[in-house]
């Protein structure tokens, strides 16, 4: 077994392969992966952050939630070059093509985008837009809570996708490379840091704050979970493209999640 690399090497894996910001990866093996993947959730914390700062600042200067949302569904988008949207759509025509999983990693593998993955794309960014709409009308606060802790919780799913267990549907590509590199423990573990310290921030917002950050984070790792199981079993194992669908189903999730209960 490849030795588990630094904390240091574990963020710039995680940073290399999850962000665009500027990271040198000095390791790219399964151990590195193994502390990377770990660290995902920190990654997501980079990413929400901007995310959260460019809609506060356009309240600030005057705009309605509305733009605002439209912003801080744009920075993560950026900051990834859209990776996990592509994943999304990927994985959305794999597993809407109906065809045996070689046939339909195939297809998810070619450039082009197809009817399932407009369609997903589609309503899945709308669903964001309208979430965070909605919770910075309700106040900048809570607006700023939601995309924090959705793109944070979007990175935690990637680490539960690549617990120890799940196998990989290709030989090649970062699928194979991370996938059953996070030991259960370290998930756990890692899943429970993320739902304190989002209980934490919703604590800032009063009761309801605290449920519903709980309850996103939560909710957000019951549907990626969903997921996982199913593209596992139609594809024998995650792919990059299968993660980029995971995240963005646990955004969306903890976006909706958050506006319903917080």
């Amino acid at each position: 077994m490849t030795p588990a690399a630094s904390w240091s090497d574990g963020l710039r894996f995680a940073f290399g392969t999850l962000t665009v910001f500027p990271v040198t990866v000095r390791r790219w093996d399964r151990g590195a992966a193994r502390t990377g993947m770990t660290l995902a959730p920190v990654a997501g914390l980079a990413v929400g952050v901007p995310a959260a700062a460019t809609g506060l600042l356009l309240l600030v200067l005057g705009a309605g939630p509305l733009l605002a949302a439209v912003a801080s569904a744009a920075v993560p988008a950026v900051l990834t070059r859209g990776l996990h949207l592509d994943g999304l759509a990927d994985t959305a025509d794999g597993l809407g093509s109906g065809k045996p999983a070689e046939d339909a990693l195939r297809i998810m593998k070619r450039s082009d985008i197809g009817p399932f993955g407009v369609v997903t794309l589609l309503f899945v960014l709308l669903a964001q837009v309208a979430a965070l709409a909605q919770a910075y009308g309700d106040s900048w606060g809570r607006g700023v809570l939601a995309a924090v802790v959705s793109a944070t919780v979007g990175r935690l799913a990637l680490t539960l996708a690549a617990r120890a267990g799940v196998p990989g549907a290709r030989p090649e590509g970062l699928g194979a490379v991370v996938a059953g590199v996070v030991p259960v423990r370290a998930g756990l573990l890692a899943a429970a840091v993320v739902t304190a310290l989002a209980a934490a921030a919703g604590a800032l917002l009063g009761a309801y704050g605290v449920l519903g950050a709980v309850l996103a984070v939560l909710l957000a790792c019951a549907a990626a979970e969903s997921l996982l199981r199913h593209c596992t079993r139609r594809f024998g194992g995650v792919t990059g493209d299968v993660f980029g669908a995971l995240e963005e189903t646990a955004v969306t999730v903890a976006l909706v999640a958050f506006c319903l209960f917080a």
